[in-house]
């Protein structure tokens, strides 16, 4: 059985930082593109951050360039999204997945449960 275990969120005063976390576990990941995602109460699942299979290529959204960072780790089949310089407005519930693409929902297989963000102004 696959499973995507996020951890890492929680509460954070603006400009702070987190890092999440994403740990595979049933299968490898080693040739799919990893990604982060995120949903605000009361608005649609958002694209946030990918990293392809070789971990050479990483996009960005517009609203997290510059402070977010996605790496991955092949030998603990893990992968990671740090989050600095945090703003109230990514507050959201954030979840990693797998997949085959990069930034829409239907291109990624796999999902982990979600981890809540929240910063507080």
């Amino acid at each position: 059985q696959v499973q995507l275990v996020e951890s890492g969120g929680g509460l954070v005063q603006a400009g702070g930082s987190l890092r999440l976390s994403c740990a595979a576990s049933g299968r490898t990941f080693r040739r799919n593109a990893m990604g982060w995602f995120r949903q605000a109460p009361g608005k649609e699942r958002e694209f946030v951050a990918a990293i392809g299979w070789s971990g050479d290529i990483t996009y960005y959204a517009d609203s997290v360039k510059g402070r977010f960072t996605i790496s991955r780790d092949y030998a603990k089949n893990t992968w990671y999204l740090q989050m600095n310089s945090l703003k109230p407005e990514d507050t959201a519930v954030y979840y990693c997945a797998a997949g085959n693409g990069y930034f829409r929902t239907y291109e990624y297989d796999y999902w982990g449960q979600g981890s809540q963000v929240t910063v507080s102004s």
